[in-house]
């Protein structure tokens, strides 16, 4: 399943070699190849009869991790196609690895082209939960060992699942049906994630829809970066809490590090060229960030999470200015769509980090996700 080809593809002429169609014939071909505004993670090219989308291994940048050819139902295939996984537009039963994938597919009006979910038990979706309950999306078990006979039962088309390095799909490989490798997570920038709409429009047959969405997205996160773009003071933030050993601070090069700049805040770890989580000493966050202004964590809980829990989770967190300060703020991740909203709003987030970092500049405002911690001394 996981070819890496050299990515030569990233004029607007490549050459053609045979695909899953069974086309051969090397020859050149000419192709509209789209500019992306954000995102580093994929290209689409446009072809008579039919369109490419090649995904970037988010591992060796200069190689792809997959190619599609993407041709409308209907549709006779086209001759010479290039080297891919031919995929019919638009998709239909689809098999998400990830709730936060249906949540897009619900956000393109979609999802009632979803019949398997991996992991529903992280839905948040009211109109997915209730699918589920009328047998109309079936769970398929875990991301990391799905349920193959259940995706064959229900009719599975395609997969739509997150890569991992030197990662497999196992005996999903083996049914015969494309696996869509979205790497849509790897994206450092939070309006490039975005800008994957595009690709799942594509897929969908809602390129139209996708666009609107992620223009109305984008439009909105950049009006909240510019009202904080001229704040007098940025407060200095620090994230996240141990597990373990280890402190996994947000990496300096994330999306969200970003979103912390463009809040209008100094991110502790500003000079980590990280663009994930990063596993560091207690002694090395306390170092940097024992005096910082506010402190962000998100948690999973079936309750709000308190300052008294805080503490005795872990004594020593009473140390930091935010703490003594009553200045930390948190995000229970089982009640609210963090991750959804991550993914397709982080202007939504985005507006929550101003109002936390700067109050002022939206004083009417009411925090989606985040909120003040309280005493609730146990």
């Amino acid at each position: 399943m996981k070819r890496i080809l050299p990515i030569f593809l990233y004029s607007s002429i490549f050459f053609l070699a045979c695909c899953s169609t069974g086309k051969g014939n090397i020859a050149p071909l000419n192709g509209e190849v789209e500019e992306n505004l954000y995102a580093e993670g994929f290209e689409i090219a446009h072809y008579k009869g039919f369109s490419t989308i090649s995904v970037v291994d988010p591992w060796d940048t200069t190689k792809v991790l997959q190619r599609y050819i993407l041709v409308e139902r209907g549709n006779d295939l086209p001759d010479n196609l290039p080297e891919g996984t031919l995929i019919r537009t638009p998709v239909q039963n689809v098999i998400m690895y990830t709730t936060i994938h249906a949540s897009i597919w619900e956000e393109l009006e979609s999802l009632d082209g979803v019949v398997g979910i991996c992991e529903p038990e992280y839905l948040t979706s009211e109109k997915a939960l209730q699918m589920m309950a009328e047998g109309r999306i079936h769970d398929c078990g875990k991301a990391a060992s799905p349920n193959v006979e259940k995706i064959m039962e229900v009719g599975g088309e395609i997969i739509v699942a997150s890569p991992f390095e030197h990662g497999g799909y196992g005996q999903a490989e083996k049914l015969g049906i494309p696996i869509f490798e979205s790497a849509d997570y790897m994206e450092t920038h939070p309006l490039g994630r975005v800008e994957w709409l595009k690709v799942f429009g594509m897929l969908q047959g809602k390129r139209e829809l996708a666009d609107s969405l992620f223009t109305a997205t984008m439009n909105n996160y950049n009006r909240l970066k510019e009202l904080a773009a001229d704040v007098q003071h940025r407060p200095r933030v620090m994230s996240e809490r141990k597990y373990g050993s280890s402190w996994f601070i947000v990496g300096g090069a994330s999306y969200i590090a970003q979103m912390y700049n463009d809040a209008g805040a100094e991110y502790i770890f500003s000079d980590n060229t990280e663009t994930g989580s990063v596993p560091i000493a207690f002694e090395t966050v306390y170092e940097r960030g024992g005096d910082s202004d506010v402190w962000i964590l998100k948690y999973a809980m079936p309750r709000p999470m308190s300052y008294a829990d805080l503490k005795v989770e872990y004594e020593p967190y009473s140390n930091f200015a935010p703490f003594r300060n009553r200045n930390i703020y948190i995000c229970n991740t089982v009640t609210t769509p963090y991750y959804e909203y991550i993914a397709i709003h982080p202007d939504y987030i985005l507006a929550d980090y101003v109002k936390i970092f700067h109050p002022e500049l939206l004083p009417d405002y009411e925090f989606v996700c985040y909120e003040a911690m309280q005493d609730n001394l146990r």
